[in-house]
């Protein structure tokens, strides 16, 4: 099923199969583009199969330039350089190639190359959206990790460098024109990476389903993503192939799309842990998923009940959700707790600050305190 290359146009062209990126030349060139910035993170533009695209694209006459000096957790500060990277190269389009933060930041960066007032005055949050009204560059993804599904969003999450509080980029414009995504370039993942991206994409997905907008379609989507995760993800981890590879980044993709619908509690608990103590998002959505989705049965037994059906355990309730979750944790090498990656007492009151700013929770079934948060962090610490 997945030893080929496929299209998939939903909710943009999607090249999907192992060797999709090696049509990326072609298409830069079939669309009259000649100066591409590619922009990633640190660690991807040290990686063999970088380094080949680059030397594939300068080796068809591309003028391609690469940027990463980028945060782990992304602020605008990022964005702003490689505005400077693309203005001074003249380029012409941008490659976006990595996980979320390479991702988020060059969909920032196509922003802001024809809208130069301050960033985040189109924060999504205040009405910015409304602002973004020019035309944007040409703009293709290719993702590395199957997690935030980035490469099919529309939106970029970017922090303030000081206040360390997330904004929400986001127009329709930011779509990528084609992704590319090859379950190749997931390979290579080291386990705990894999495990981390593979939550976040399992996280996506439930709390896709579960937010209180009404969205049958996403609904769908958002279980077909767990149901793929389930029986993928652990052997993605630990015994990966290209299927249970292949399996991970479509799931990654539904949850992206399925999370058009809303987040809720659990991101508002992880969003903070990255802008305040630099978490890997990934990392911080696993731990707190439990926590989140025990706040959540209340009210939500039904979907629950759906969502264990769907996973295949016996427990067809929330509590055998929940436990499954935290089984499934301890399987990836996931750590159980807070403590565990280097949170302290003194941290839970200004990350419950943070959590109760935070733009997720509002979606969230049920409706949580900024004293509902500290009691979450303190459960997970």
């Amino acid at each position: 099923m997945y030893d080929s290359i496929v299209q998939y146009n939903f909710p943009t062209i999607i090249r999907f199969g192992p060797g999709a990126i090696k049509e990326v030349p072609d298409h830069l060139k079939q669309h009259g583009l000649k100066s591409p910035l590619v922009v990633t993170d640190p660690q991807v533009a040290q990686l063999p199969f970088f380094l080949h695209l680059m030397k594939d694209l300068k080796s068809v006459e591309l003028h391609a330039e690469s940027f990463y000096s980028i945060h782990k957790n992304p602020v605008k500060s990022d964005v702003y350089a490689g505005t400077d990277a693309y203005d001074s190269g003249q380029h012409d389009s941008i490659i976006g190639i990595g996980g979320g933060a390479a991702l988020d930041v060059a969909r920032a960066i196509v922003l802001r190359i024809h809208h130069r007032e301050d960033l985040f005055k189109y924060d999504d949050l205040i009405g910015g959206d409304v602002y973004v009204t020019n035309e944007v560059p040409h703009f293709i993804t290719i993702p590395t990790t199957a997690g935030t599904g980035s490469e099919v969003g529309r939106s970029a999450i970017i922090a303030d460098d000081e206040t360390h509080q997330k904004k929400i980029l986001f127009s329709p414009k930011l779509l990528a024109k084609t992704v590319f995504a090859d379950p190749l370039l997931t390979m290579e993942l080291p386990a705990p990476i894999t495990a981390a991206t593979g939550m976040d994409a399992l996280t996506h997905n439930m709390e896709a389903y579960l937010a209180k907008m009404h969205h049958p379609l996403c609904e769908g989507i958002a279980l077909e993503g767990i149901r793929l995760i389930a029986r993928s993800l652990e052997k993605a981890v630990r015994t990966p192939d290209l299927h249970s590879r292949s399996e991970m980044l479509i799931a990654s993709l539904m949850g992206a799309v399925a999370f058009q619908k809303g987040l809720g509690v659990v991101h508002s608990l992880a969003h903070p842990l990255s802008s305040l103590l630099d978490t890997h998002h990934g990392l911080a959505n696993a731990i707190n998923l439990p926590y989140g989705m025990q706040f959540n049965i209340e009210g939500c037994e039904e979907k629950f009940s759906i969502i264990a059906k769907t996973i295949g355990i016996s427990e067809a309730s929330g509590n055998g959700v929940v436990e499954w979750i935290r089984d499934l944790n301890q399987r990836i090498g996931i750590p159980a707790q807070l403590r565990d990656i280097g949170v302290k007492p003194e941290h839970l009151d200004p990350l419950a600050d943070l959590a109760i700013a935070d733009f997720a929770h509002p979606n969230n079934p049920k409706p949580v305190s900024r004293e509902q948060f500290r009691a979450l962090y303190e459960a997970a610490y």
